[in-house]
């Protein structure tokens, strides 16, 4: 196992390094640059500001330069405001991680009580609303059911607020009650929750139907153990494995921003920072949040292989 935790982990460097690549390319390949939308700016300015972020430079001059200053924790500097970029993530990343969190345990838990419910219940109607429910939240994109919940709950019935976070925007106040707005926090954290709940259903029922079908089920049931231990014991545990499967990726979503949630109502967290920065071609911002969702992505890959050990004892890494 530890082996394996190395090699997985030594394998972040060279995926880093083919993200990295690609996305710089590809963004200087597209014409124009950050300084040139403004034509207000005169041409002195303009080399003046080339020269300061290492823009008057050769690309494969800014190539290498990027990845030596990136080996050693340098993001640069964002072209809005000479902000440090690593700082930037950093604190933009607290909001972002509490919507996700929040998003993933809505998702998770509605999603699994659905789908085990209609598996447990197959062509039955709660197999019918699980269905339902599926359908309709693959459906619907999630800043469509963003500006459905405010038009009901915030201009009609006036319960909820739309704008802004509801949350500590400091790691000190996670733990002070009067750090939440839930008035604020509702909608978001439904917005992002709906869509990778119906999947989570879906997936759910499905491998719960495969595994209510196993011999080892009907075994269990014919020496009289109660329903509930079967279900709890033998069968959740055993369909969890293609459960956990898209857990992975929509962890990593969820927690590394939703850019139109966040853009939509005023989240200050990474996603809304990385939409503004790709609409001001600020390079250095691009290329950070870019590496930094990488990197949250491989990290929740690995963490869900290691899940697979614990939830099922015949899985080994070597």
């Amino acid at each position: 196992m530890t082996g394996y935790v190395i090699r997985r982990v030594l394998w972040v460097v060279p995926v880093l390094w083919a993200v990295a690549t690609i996305t710089f390319f590809l963004m200087h390949a597209v014409p124009g640059g950050p300084f040139t939308q403004d034509k207000d700016v005169p041409p002195a300015v303009n080399e003046a500001l080339n020269r300061r972020y290492h823009l008057d430079k050769p690309l494969y001059q800014q190539y290498a330069l990027y990845l030596w200053d990136a080996s050693h924790g340098d993001l640069g500097l964002s072209f809005q405001g000479d902000r440090d970029v690593a700082k930037l993530l950093k604190d933009g990343f607290f909001v972002t991680a509490q919507l996700g969190l929040m998003g993933l345990f809505v998702a998770a838990t509605l999603g699994m009580v659905l789908g085990t419910l209609s598996a447990l219940n197959q062509n039955g109607p709660l197999d019918y609303l699980g269905v339902v429910f599926a359908t309709i939240g693959a459906s619907v994109p999630n800043f469509v059911m963003g500006a459905f919940l405010v038009v009901v709950f915030v201009v009609n019935l006036h319960w909820l607020d739309s704008l802004g976070w509801g949350g500590p925007v400091q790691l000190g106040d996670v733990f002070h009650a009067s750090a939440y707005n839930w008035r604020k926090l509702i909608i978001p954290v439904i917005s992002v929750s709906v869509l990778p709940a119906a999947f989570i259903a879906r997936v759910t029922r499905a491998s719960m139907l495969e595994v209510l079908n196993q011999d080892y089920i009907r075994t269990a049931r014919a020496k009289g153990l109660k329903e509930s231990r079967v279900v709890l014991l033998h069968t959740i545990k055993n369909a969890l494995i293609p459960v956990l499967t898209i857990m992975g990726p929509t962890a990593a979503a969820l927690v590394t921003g939703s850019f139109i949630i966040e853009t939509m109502f005023g989240i200050p967290g990474i996603g809304r920072a990385f939409v503004t920065a790709v609409g001001r071609r600020d390079y250095a911002m691009i290329m950070g949040s870019t590496l930094f969702y990488t990197l949250i992505v491989t990290i929740a890959n690995l963490a869900v292989d290691l899940a697979y050990a614990a939830v099922d004892p015949r899985i080994r890494y070597r």
